[in-house]
């Protein structure tokens, strides 16, 4: 059974930095492209980052630039650098395939705000 665990999430100031990650299991996790979404309230879930099993990385448009994304495929984890943030990336952060695959887990809050 497939379970991804993100972490990292917290209150930071507008102009901070904050490091997120996702621990997957149940899954040949290096054969997969992976990618963290986020969902603002009142808003759809949408795709922040995406990274292939090779590390070619893609981003939405409002993060490139401030947003890194990584993994260690020897730890079957996927990273989110996140510097500069802005208010309007305060949402839930969430990680799954890049074309969502697998349930669901918790996400992690980011809450940027002075």
């Amino acid at each position: 059974q497939v379970q991804l665990v993100e972490s990292g999430g917290g209150l930071v100031q507008p102009g901070g930095s904050l490091r997120l990650s996702c621990a997957a299991s149940g899954m040949f996790f290096s054969n997969y492209a992976m990618a963290w979404y986020r969902q603002a309230p009142g808003k759809q879930r949408e795709l922040v980052a995406s990274i292939t099993s090779g590390g070619s990385t893609n981003y939405a448009d409002s993060v490139k630039g401030r947003f890194t994304i990584s993994r260690a495929n020897a730890k079957n984890t996927v990273y989110l650098q996140m510097n500069s943030l802005k208010p309007e990336d305060t949402a839930v952060y969430y990680c799954n395939a890049d074309t969502p695959r697998w349930p669901w887990g918790q996400g992690t809050q980011v809450t940027v705000s002075s």
